[in-house]
């Protein structure tokens, strides 16, 4: 989906990493080929090798065989060598034969879970990285773009190792055998031509391959568009109903396809170029073989088994090549692909925790809360605009802070802050008297739970999505919390109950819903820290009640911060501070607030108009 706009979507950020070679991608890829601590899977790679050789072995030999077999059966030599010779060669011949098909099934077989280890330790780690990278990474980029790099990625992995590996390898290893056999049986003539052929056949199709590549580059590009767009109006299907713009969807992912279509047009013209290039090259080597071999013939110094083997060797080098072009270009695309999801492994992670950084610890004997410090606390998305501008505040342990202000006046970011999406750039927090930089990232977040305002759920269950506050829990504990969140009731008379499937971002429950459904997730998630940002916007009056009760019991004995913009949900605020422009303008409780006759009590009145509140006196 398309990350929301947002200021830190235009951060001062990273430049993106640079494009790597292709040497620099295989490099990269051969340590999850050859994992250090992991023997077995040293053995089985080293095993499979061998038995590539064995097998490209076995396969160079069976034309010797077969040419011989040939010259035995000749009438000049029938009457010498009997039935003996040629039935030893023929059973020799199969033997061969099978062993060359055996030897390479094996070596599959042995290489097989190497394999797909290799991918799923790929897929796994950049899966991690990118919940490791920080808010900032995604909110600049799109979630349906790197689902596809991420897609693309490891099939390109499995491509290049079934293909490099089965087929590239094995091929090389034979055509050396095949040229000094033939170079030992005929002459240089028929060494020189072979090799030259498949040099000029592999030189033409690199150069061809390199620039198919860039069209597939375009090709992804616009594929990446192409579904990002098309997810993201899917997700947005409400709105594109709400303003009836199902035709100017259609014209953008139309717009997409064709920009898709164009380059993949492109891909397929050169394709068929390069195979038309190909044949030729191919039958040119194979006619001049020919041409010397139908010399040997005519001076005697070739027999027919001779002409056999040397046109068998040909015609099976020349089968794997004629699928150069296609495994060439499959491998190229495959470390391409590759090499995009490499590039988000190489996404710097901005947060990160210090050399030697501790768990946070609870200072209380019973860990119940935690007291929470801000101290000349500055930050800012960019170098060039300052959003907090020296913050100071404290909330013992056990209390509830309010904060309140215009929009853009820097509420939400003093939750992204405690919660350490970024860190200050002047001024530090701390929690129990420990500064957040010097704490595990794990333990910290632990610590806190968030009630956001933008509530998104998992396409699952109510089960699973209440149960994500603490996976593992039983039933009897999501239950109590959903009683606690006064959605008990609710989940009960639906008729899968908690196995209903709220639909993609919760899209099947409404707004109060689905914030009963997170509060519900917080409350099972126990933490010592409460951030509640507009927990309650999208409740009716009656249920907000209900639930700022709910939530009152849950912040019982629980470090609190309320983001607000009704204020008549922080009335019981141990303190509120009023932001402006990034500074505290003005702090103390609800009473005192009103008696000051400021911003605050500004705010009231004009909220007390809207809906009947009592006035500031």
């Amino acid at each position: 989906m398309t990350r929301s706009s947002h200021p830190s979507g235009h951060a001062d950020r990273p430049a993106p990493p640079p494009p790597r070679s292709t040497l620099q991608t295989i490099v990269s890829l051969l340590p999850y080929l050859w994992p250090t601590g992991n023997p077995g899977a040293r053995i089985r790679v080293a095993t499979a090798l061998l038995f590539m050789l064995a097998s490209k072995l076995a396969t160079v030999y069976v034309p010797v065989i077969y040419g011989r077999i040939i010259d035995a059966l000749a009438p000049k030599d029938a009457a010498a060598t009997a039935f003996v010779v040629p039935l030893a060669l023929i059973l020799a011949y199969g033997a061969i034969r099978v062993g060359s098909a055996g030897f390479g099934e094996m070596r599959d077989a042995l290489f097989a879970p190497v394999q797909q280890r290799a991918v799923r330790l790929l897929a796994l780690r950049t899966f991690r990285h990118l919940h490791a990278v920080s808010l900032r990474f995604h909110l600049d980029r799109q979630t349906g773009g790197l689902s596809r790099v991420i897609d693309r990625g490891v099939l390109g992995m499995q491509s290049v190792l079934r293909l490099a590996v089965f087929n590239v390898v094995p091929t090389v290893l034979e055509l050396v055998l095949v040229t000094v056999i033939i170079w030992h049986m005929f002459d240089w003539r028929y060494a020189v031509v072979t090799f030259t052929a498949v040099l000029v056949y592999v030189g033409f199709t690199a150069i061809l391959a390199g620039r198919r590549s860039r069209y597939r580059r375009t090709m992804n590009d616009t594929d990446n568009d192409a579904s990002t767009k098309s997810l993201d109006s899917l997700i947005n299907y409400e709105t594109v109903k709400y303003f009836g713009n199902e035709e100017h969807e259609s014209q953008r992912y139309d717009h997409a396809l064709a920009r898709y279509e164009r380059a993949a047009v492109r891909v397929q013209v050169s394709l068929n170029a390069m195979n038309l290039g190909q044949a030729m090259i191919t039958a040119t080597g194979l006619t001049l073989i020919m041409l010397l071999a139908a010399s040997g013939m005519r001076d005697g110094s070739m027999t027919v088994g001779k002409f056999v083997v040397v046109n068998t060797y040909l015609i099976q080098l020349y089968q794997p090549l004629n699928f150069l072009g296609v495994v060439y270009m499959t491998i190229k695309q495959g470390l391409v692909d590759m090499e995009q999801m490499f590039a988000l492994l190489r996404v710097p992670r901005e947060i990160t925790d210090q050399p030697g950084a501790t768990a946070l610890a609870a200072h209380l004997s019973d860990g119940a809360a935690g007291d929470v410090l801000f101290q000349g606390v500055r930050f800012g998305y960019q170098s060039n605009r300052t959003i907090l501008k020296g913050i100071d505040f404290i909330v013992p342990a056990g209390g509830k802070l309010a904060i309140v202000g215009p929009t853009g006046a820097g509420k939400s970011t003093i939750s992204r802050l405690l919660f350490r999406f970024y860190d200050v750039t002047d001024g530090r927090i701390l929690i129990d008297g420990q500064d957040i930089r010097s704490v595990t990232q794990d333990s910290l977040r632990a610590t806190i739970g968030v009630v956001p305002q933008d509530t998104v759920l998992f396409n699952d269950t109510i089960r699973y999505n209440i149960g994500y506050g603490c996976p593992g829990a039983s039933q009897n504990q999501i239950e109590q919390a959903a009683r606690t969140a006064q959605v008990h009731d609710f989940v009960a008379q639906l008729p899968d109950g908690y196995d209903t499937r709220v639909g993609e971002r919760g899209l099947k429950l409404s707004g109060g819903e689905k914030q009963r459904v997170a509060i519900a997730r917080t409350i099972l998630k126990d933490p010592r820290i409460l951030i509640l940002d507009e927990a309650t916007s999208a409740l009716d009056s009656r249920t907000e009640q209900d639930i700022q009760a709910a939530l009152r019991a849950v912040a019982n004995r629980r470090t609190t911060l309320v983001i607000a913009h009704r204020l008549s949900t922080i009335v019981d605020a141990d303190e509120i501070i009023v932001l402006r422009d990034g500074e505290i303008a003005e702090r103390g409780t609800h009473l005192a607030l009103l008696a000051k006759a400021g911003l605050y009590a500004r705010m009231w009145t004009l909220q007390a108009a809207e809906h009947d509140l009592e006035p500031a006196t």
